[in-house]
């Protein structure tokens, strides 16, 4: 053992040898513990002398003669108090390291012999030593401009876990991979995967569901690790193998020309509150990762999980940096989307930040300078920053804004065409003041955190009683509308109506500016059975049925020729906001049935808008109906030479609801065109 060196942090393989770096400010003692391959027991365990093994607050040793593959821990010694919690009984894991061993299996609660609770005391994860090399050929990351992106949020293990995925390897990367033709041919140019990162899905505190079955940390919000990918995610999933397989994969979906883009938690991590496990931070440094009360020690709670990463302290600040250089540089991720990102600006003490540095410096770090970065823009103690998170021009930001405007409207609201307006248009009133463009937002009207797309028309309430909380979690004001029954309806006429409301939400999804982004399965009619909160079902809940692609293949060949038709048009995918005097280009003017006359009444539920003025693409007159009547529209004059062709109208069967290229219909000249009750329609100047 030798004095090693303080950088960088976490294991290094080096000539003859593996250096160890930790952080821990205020531990008295650090000892490095080595395993070997499925030992629990330690096989040498090194107490490091800080006259000659520290420097500053770093802890370090250079081994000699170990090689990748080595299992590792730290235990830490420390006074006791309000604010530490050291405990040397227990083996930390590294917060840097890049695997975790000893949780391989999903689901599975792993226990040592004769131990009855293996988080409290002992961890079974151990950190491991893993060699970043992988042949990545001529691969780096896409830098597909943002305004040009249609983005999938998708679960890794969800997406092919049920068996009529067809998929060799289910709820796995390799899983992920045999679905790429799949996503090639539906268009969509990025996958946003919920969490990928080591997590403990084997929560102690979830309930019992009342099927008496255990719930799981399905979506995976409960970070133990932000370096190591999820080892149960992946078929190879010992040693580097979960490493390699990542690779494997977001190489595969590159050379499909989809970007991968990574939901990453900041916020919080897995160790809870003061009755919660300890795996890293906790034993090494409470006071310093956690914001906490300096009087009685208590965890402050934003994230709703039990406590709150302390972002801005330099050391945390250093921490996250790292890990986002890691992914981009090490593992070729192309973005990312920071849940509860408002927690990423508050200070030390927990209030809110006017110049966060910790978003400042990812804004303008050089390494992620082409990264796309999207910020929840909400915590969950209240605060609420869509369209004021602190940006410096660099963060888009799910707008959460347009999922309720145009779930209001498309229920058919009043007062709701203004804000149709303003959202279809790319959402000015929350990004042009801050120097930002329409493609800064991320539009979406579903997410993995509600109901979906079929749910959404077929639910006013929420039915959450699997989940084992009396029906009490979840979110209450959803903005939907079950079409006149609550559930699956034997009604013919109400499940064309729900299947026009599917429709109408694409449509106006995808023909906005700004950045479209789908929940994996909407396109064929996906249900979480009323369910708006499905953390913690891993089951056919979550899991995407894709059985129901026969039944519902109209609306994926709707969703596909959307975004087909939104990539073929410039007009949709404006880059900036028009400055006062300038044309926009396109050209932006509203109209309702009289050409000319946008009715923003209260009680107008219906608008028009022209995209025009583009030499680059052709007029787009799009028209959206939410009155429970039939309009008649007024058409935009053309020149002699051009005639409106209709491209979409949802008020029609397949396949004349949307029309291949080449095959739209010619509408007679100069006759206004009738929308039928809750529709949307498009039309195509040629």
């Amino acid at each position: 053992i030798r004095r090693g060196s303080p950088i960088p942090l976490g294991s290094t393989i080096r000539r003859g040898g593996i250096n160890f770096a930790i952080f821990s400010r205020d531990a008295s003692a650090v000892t490095l513990v080595l395993f070997t391959p499925g030992d629990y027991e330690s096989l040498l365990e090194f107490p490091l002398d800080a006259r000659y093994h520290k420097t500053g607050d770093i802890w370090h040793a250079f081994i000699v003669g170990i090689d990748p593959g080595i299992r590792y821990g730290y235990r830490a010694y420390g006074d006791e108090s309000r604010l530490h919690r050291f405990n040397p009984e227990i083996v930390l894991l590294d917060p840097y390291a890049k695997a975790y061993s000893g949780a391989p299996r999903w689901g599975k609660l792993y226990h040592r012999k004769g131990q009855q609770d293996q988080q409290r005391i002992n961890n079974i994860r151990r950190s491991l030593v893993v060699e970043d090399d992988f042949e990545w050929g001529h691969d780096r990351p896409l830098n597909i401009p943002l305004h040009d992106s249609v983005i999938y949020e998708v679960h890794v293990r969800g997406f092919t876990r049920h068996f009529s995925s067809g998929a060799q390897h289910p709820g796995t990367f390799k899983g992920l991979i045999e679905k790429i033709p799949y996503l090639k041919s539906l268009g969509i140019t990025a996958v946003e995967l919920l969490p990928i990162n080591e997590f403990e899905e084997m929560e102690e505190n979830l309930v019992r569901s009342t099927t008496g079955n255990r719930l799981l940390n399905y979506w995976g919000y409960n970070s133990i690790g932000f370096f190591a990918p999820k080892a149960s995610y992946a078929v190879d999933n010992m040693n580097d193998g979960p490493v390699r397989e990542f690779k494997t994969m977001v190489k595969a979906m590159h050379e499909a020309g989809i970007e991968v883009i990574l939901d990453i938690v900041f916020n919080h991590t897995a160790e809870g509150n003061e009755c919660g496990p300890t795996y890293s931070f906790k034993g090494l440094d409470n006071s310093v990762y956690y914001i906490l009360d300096p009087r009685t020690g208590r965890y402050h709670n934003y994230s709703g999980c039990g406590n709150t990463l302390n972002c801005n302290h330099p050391v945390v600040r250093d921490m996250i940096l790292d890990c986002l250089r890691y992914w981009v540089t090490e593992m070729h991720v192309d973005g990312f989307r920071f849940d509860l990102a408002s927690i990423l600006g508050r200070g030390r003490d927990g209030s809110v930040l006017a110049n966060p540095p910790l978003i400042e410096r990812i804004a303008y770090d050089p390494v992620l300078a082409h990264t796309k970065l999207i910020a929840e823009a909400w915590d969950a103690a209240g605060l609420y920053q869509v369209g004021s998170f602190p940006a410096w021009g660099r963060w888009a930001e799910w707008n959460g804004r347009f999922r309720d405007d145009l779930r209001k409207f498309l229920r058919g609201d009043p007062g709701m065409v203004r804000a149709l307006s303003t959202r279809l248009s790319g959402s000015s009133d929350l990004y042009q003041g801050s120097g930002r463009a329409p493609f800064h937002s991320i539009n979406f009207v579903t997410s993995h955190d509600g109901f979906t797309l079929h749910d959404l028309v077929s639910y006013n309430q929420k039915h959450n009683l699997a989940n084992g909380e009396d029906n009490h979690d979840g979110a209450n004001d959803n903005f939907s509308w079950n079409c006149g029954v609550e559930g699956p309806a034997n009604d013919a006429e109400i499940n064309r109506l729900r299947r026009r409301q599917m429709k109408n939400f694409a449509a106006l999804l995808l023909l906005s500016h700004g950045v479209p982004m789908i929940l994996a399965g909407d396109e064929i009619g996906r249900t979480q059975r009323g369910n708006n909160n499905a953390y913690c079902q891993d089951n056919e809940i979550s899991w995407l049925d894709w059985r129901r692609g026969e039944d519902y293949r109209d609306i994926q060949r709707f969703f596909t020729g959307l975004i087909r038709f939104r990539k073929e048009h410039p007009n949709l995918r404006r880059e900036q906001f028009s400055e006062e005097g300038e044309w926009e280009c396109p050209r932006i003017s509203w109209h309702g049935p009289s050409f000319g006359q946008p009715d923003w009444s209260y009680e107008s539920r219906s608008l028009a808008l022209l995209l025009s003025n583009n030499p680059e693409d052709q007029d787009i007159y799009i028209i959206a109906n939410a009155y429970w009547e039939a309009l008649s529209f007024g058409l935009p004059p053309l020149p002699e030479e051009r005639q409106w062709r209709r491209v979409v109208d949802t008020f029609l069967g397949p396949p004349e609801d949307i029309c291949e290229p080449g095959k739209e219909v010619e509408l007679p000249d100069d006759r206004p065109y009738t929308v039928g009750p809750r529709s949307v329609v498009v039309l195509l100047a040629m």
